[in-house]
């Protein structure tokens, strides 16, 4: 009579410290000093910093870009993005390199080519673009280095991103990542081969106006059950490389929509606290969440209504409180 044999679940991977970051916007002119602090005095100990490359239309392979062009950011500059990280380490606050593509008219998760021949010019491109980046991190001792921000159409292309990743770890030594969008992270084929997987986590969790922190709080269950199911798959932490809400009353409906189209939507920093709240209540709790970069802060501080930063409302006391307590 044969033995029955059950497999035990894979362990769950699990972080003992976790990044508690925001994504930093480039500013147009140099830092005047105390921004950071401002930053580190609510508990955040990370932040990613974002330079662009830019392709003029979502269905072309040219993508141009500089580290250091005249007209460029000087936040978006790579003497920017030095200094930034020089005077954030001095805070103890880690750095995230997370280049984007900036498609004309669209968005990156649209760019998708017509043609293999228009494929490979693309990624031979793509490949320059984020090889100068990752060159750039090195440098810097940057701990994390995203290679890609929702290229949800390029992903199922596996063996040209095997090779895109092959020349970054030839130039860079720490962890990789890539940030998929909420709606790629289960069709990407190639989380095996970096240290986390990331996601964009705009997640609807709550419909219409006004939801209440228990919708919130349950709107939170698919998305964790289906992340919970990819990390056991592949054993490795997630860091959700963005994650934000805007300070409108049906912002937790649809959370990637841009400010400029909310106009008719109320305003309601209630709702958006209350969306912080219970990402605090539920993923943020799992020992797989290795950390978090919220969607964004502007050095001078929060710039318009409405927006997606939390600065100067209730959503920042909610970060500062859960930042500056839990582990």
């Amino acid at each position: 009579m044969g033995l029955w044999v059950l497999e035990a679940e894979p362990i769950l991977p699990s972080v003992n410290e976790k990044l508690k970051g925001v994504c930093w916007v480039g500013s147009r002119q140099p830092l005047q000093g105390g921004e950071l602090a401002a930053l580190r005095n609510i508990g955040a100990n990370a932040i990613s910093q974002t330079p662009f490359g830019w392709q003029a239309d979502k269905n072309k392979p040219e993508i141009r870009w500089s580290l250091d062009a005249e007209r460029q950011w000087w936040g978006e500059s790579a003497r920017g993005i030095r200094a930034t990280a020089d005077s954030s380490i001095n805070l103890g606050i880690s750095n995230m390199l997370k280049p984007h593509l900036w498609a004309r008219g669209s968005w990156p998760g649209e760019i998708k080519m017509n043609s293999e021949e228009d494929w490979v010019l693309w990624f031979e491109n793509y490949k320059s673009f984020i090889v100068d980046y990752a060159k750039l991190a090195a440098e810097l001792d940057f701990p994390i280095l995203c290679i890609g921000t929702e290229l949800e159409k390029t992903v199922h292309r596996r063996t040209d991103w095997l090779e895109i990743i092959s020349s970054i770890r030839e130039v860079y030594k720490g962890k990789l990542i890539y940030a998929a969008n909420f709606t790629e992270f289960e069709h990407v084929t190639f989380w095996d081969e970096l240290d986390y997987i990331g996601i964009q986590a705009y997640f609807p969790i709550g419909e219409g106006q006004e939801p209440d922190l228990n919708q919130l709080k349950k709107g939170w269950k698919n998305p964790l059950a289906s992340i919970e199911k990819l990390v056991r798959n592949y054993q490795l932490p997630v860091i959700f490389t963005e994650i934000g809400y805007c300070n409108t009353a049906d912002a937790a409906a649809e959370p990637w929509v841009w400010p400029n189209e909310r106009k008719e939507s109320p305003l309601s920093e209630e709702v958006q606290a209350r969306c912080y709240q219970a990402f605090f209540e539920t993923a943020w709790k799992k020992p797989w969440l290795a950390g978090v970069y919220f969607w964004k802060w502007y050095p001078e501080g929060k710039r318009r209504d409405p927006d997606f930063s939390p600065q100067g409302l209730k959503a920042q006391e909610i970060l500062e409180v859960n930042f500056l307590t839990v582990d």
